[in-house]
């Protein structure tokens, strides 16, 4: 296995085909002898399409029976006195900067706030979605956009609230109601109904969504039911594999399981118009990794992600449990009422509820106990999710427990940081005090993850012996998957011997995750020719997400390296076909000017960014691209005031104004250069790019004291920054620091002894 140079750098920017014709003569001469022996040839399988679910009940009475009323089948109902929950005779409701009425006309129901061009008027809801804790509605615009309203009911407290108060949410606003990131037909539909199609004519720029049938039902997890209604035919119903279900989520394992749940129960992207529910989750998905600001460093969830990221980081996931070991699948209900859901498995037997789950690490004991929990029985204190599941609201008053099934540690989450259930619900004590208790019931043991959240602290926060810490913890063969693509993000900032290596086998690694991460590295680590050699194989990988993640990042390499690639014409068509599934995104817009420019095809780049802007206006992402392309071209001025005029329309957006400031320098404009970039990086301080650029260009203009001085701050907020480090330790010196210049080196020497920094200093 080869691996990759440690101190490159940093930079931003065909046996089996006759096994298988073998395989196919052989099926195909068993074929023979069954219809000569039979008298018949076996019955072509048709492709499975959608059906009417009102057939499934006649079979599956209990299951259709649990399913009604749930909040599957509610997910997405029509706007009418049965559905709607709200008071639409309300009083108005007053956010900070736009108030919304409500008003009930019959049977329909209206409000009225300020559109996309920040103008009040009327809107007809035509969708209810949810029921419980809060309902949202859907108000239907032009070009049949489905728009998520910013007003939301409380069910529980029979009252109208705003799920972004008082946070200046205008139509100017990512955030607004009208814009692009509240359109229903990509963010949310898919997970309300049953067979969704976004269906978006990019030429029109219009949606003819389509959907099988409102609400998660049966063919949501099973898949089209087509070929199961003709086995249900068959006088012996036999010959269809799987009872001809795309699905057979029965005997498919709990990953199989898992992965159909985290097609709404994950923080994702998807990667096309719709989802086929034969194919693996990365196939149509790229799920969010353990990214800090989303998840605790503990894994631990922090921001809305849903079920399945902490589920899969779990002792439950690795041991075979499943979704529906706790949860009824058709009502959604929990299976049993309070501990009693987990003492199923944990019990004085320690025999879990499925033989197939694996339960040697499970303990013969009474869980459901004092001695355990240390709390009155029946007290909040005493029901398992209340230490192993700590919640947190999200959308203004929805409670979702964490699935990492994490054990207290108050020691550790006062050392590091991370949210810990009983210091969550003993916040009026001191949380070191807490922690003794703890430790006085339960002993000094051992962190549960065997050090992983304490190793990724140190990485991410560049604390001493951090890259001896990381590399010992990639170096575990039982870490869930999702950690190890977590610790593998922070290998370019911790270079040495080993970080070659623990990237070229975390390419070949079997979940789909880590190799993602794995190539998100490899820019950084390997030379072009490197890179291209080791992304090779990964243009035929297993999984689509992993594919279209291969031909990006060889996309940016020379044409000569990847154009004698043998796969590499069909990833490139793969790769637009994506994109171009997702026309009304300016995100797919904008990768598919990139991809223009890089791979010759300079006549295309700017309208596409242009129409990225259309779809989206505040993706800036986009206008960005488009001032470098303009300049590219030649036309200075023309991108020079697209920048001005971009922040002065957006002028919180630092990105812009870092941008303009750049351009500005290159224009020989360093005054008000100066002023531009120090603006972005007095409105985003921990972005460590902006202050670096900052920094030399005050160092350029004469102030090396505030230049050094503005990298010191930096590095303190981020140690582990090298580029920052490096550009300090220059400048102090070529002051004549020496000193300061050693003590840089002895705080790197601790955080990474194997830095290739520290060879030239000694």
């Amino acid at each position: 296995m080869s691996s990759f140079p440690s101190d490159r750098p940093s930079s931003k920017p065909a046996r089996w085909l006759w096994l298988l014709l073998g395989a196919v003569l052989l099926l195909g001469s068993a074929g023979f002898v069954w219809w000569w022996t039979q008298g018949r040839a076996p019955e072509p399988l048709a492709a499975a399409h959608w059906v009417d679910e009102q057939q499934c009940q006649g079979c599956h009475a209990e299951a259709f029976k649990s399913w009604q009323g749930s909040h599957h089948q509610r997910a997405m109902q029509p706007a009418n006195p049965q559905t709607v929950l709200a008071d639409f005779n309300a009083p108005p409701l007053q956010n900070d900067v736009e108030t919304t009425g409500f008003v009930r006309k019959g049977d329909e129901f209206w409000v009225n706030l300020p559109g996309a061009d920040g103008q009040p008027a009327d809107f007809k809801v035509a969708y209810t979605f949810g029921v419980e804790p809060l309902q949202q509605y859907l108000v239907e615009l032009e070009g049949g956009r489905l728009q998520a309203l910013g007003a939301a009911w409380d069910v529980e407290k029979q009252a109208w609230f705003h799920l972004y108060p008082n946070q200046g949410v205008d139509h100017r606003d990512p955030l607004h109601w009208s814009g692009a990131q509240q359109n229903a037909n990509f963010m949310c539909i898919e997970c309300h109904t049953t067979g969704f199609e976004r269906r978006f004519d990019s030429d029109k720029n219009q949606f003819a969504s389509h959907w099988q049938a409102l609400g998660v039902g049966c063919q949501s997890c099973h898949g089209p039911a087509s070929n199961h209604l003709v086995w249900t035919r068959k006088p012996e119903r036999t010959d269809l594999r799987n009872h001809g279900l795309v699905v057979n989520l029965r005997d498919g394992g709990n990953r199989s399981e898992v992965e159909t749940c985290a097609r709404c129960h994950s923080r994702r992207s998807p990667l096309g118009d719709g989802y086929h529910a034969e194919r693996p989750l990365f196939d149509d998905y790229l799920p969010a990794t353990l990214n800090a600001g989303l998840y605790e460093v503990d894994g631990k969830i922090q921001d809305e992600v849903f079920e399945y990221g902490s589920f899969t980081q779990s002792r439950m996931h690795a041991a075979g449990v499943r979704c529906s070991d706790c949860h009824n699948a058709h009502s959604g209900d929990l299976r049993l009422s309070g501990n009693a859901v987990c003492t199923q498995c944990h019990n004085p037997a320690g025999k879990a509820v499925r033989g197939e789950i694996r339960a040697g690490g499970l303990l013969a004991k009474q869980y459901d106990s004092p001695e355990h929990h240390r709390h009155q029985q029946g007290s909040a204190g005493a029901q398992c999710t209340s230490c192993h599941m700590p919640g947190r609201y999200y959308m203004g008053n929805d409670l979702r427990h964490d699935h990492s099934f994490s054990v207290p540690n108050p020691a550790q989450a006062v050392e590091l940081g991370h949210a810990d259930a009983c210091l969550g619900c003993h916040a009026d004590k001191d949380a070191r005090q807490v922690a003794q208790q703890f430790q006085d019931w339960f002993g000094q043991t051992a962190p549960r993850d065997g050090g992983y959240a304490k190793a990724l602290k140190q990485a991410r926060a560049g604390q001493a012996g951090a890259a001896e810490a990381l590399y010992a913890q990639l170096a575990r063969t039982d870490l869930p998957a999702l950690r190890k693509a977590a610790l593998l993000a922070e290998v370019p900032r911790y270079p040495g011997p080993a970080a070659g290596q623990v990237v070229a086998t975390a390419l070949q690694h079997p979940e789909a995750v880590v190799r993602l991460a794995a190539i998100e590295v490899l820019s950084v680590l390997a030379t072009p020719e490197q890179q291209a050699q080791a992304l090779a194989p990964l243009l035929g990988d297993g999984r689509h997400a992993v594919r279209l993640a291969a031909t990006w990042q060889l996309a940016q390499l020379p044409t000569e390296l990847r154009q004698g690639l043998p796969r590499w014409s069909a990833a490139l068509t793969e790769y637009e076909q994506a994109q171009r599934s997702q026309l009304d995104r300016a995100e797919a817009l904008t990768n598919l000017a990139t991809l223009y420019q890089q791979t010759g095809r300079p006549e295309q780049v700017e309208a596409s960014l242009r129409l990225a802007l259309q779809r989206n206006g505040q993706f800036h992402p986009a206008r960005l691209l488009l001032a470098q392309w303009l300049e590219g071209q030649g036309q200075r001025n023309e991108a020079l005031q697209f920048l001005q005029d971009s922040s002065a329309a957006y002028p919180q957006e630092a990105s812009l104004l870092h941008a303009l400031g750049l351009t500005r320098v290159r224009a020989g404009q360093r005054d008000t250069a100066l002023e531009a970039l120090r603006k972005a990086q007095q409105l985003a301080p921990d972005n460590a790019s902006y202050a670096y650029v900052l920094a030399v260009a005050l160092h350029d203009a004469g102030q090396q004291q505030a230049a050094q001085q503005l990298l010191l701050q930096q590095l303190a907020r981020d140690p582990a920054n090298r580029e920052v480090r490096m550009a300090l330790a220059s400048y102090l010196q070529a002051a004549g620091k020496t000193q300061e210049v050693a003590r840089l080196l002895s705080e790197l020497q601790l955080i990474n002894p194997f830095d290739p920094l520290l060879r030239g200093s000694r």
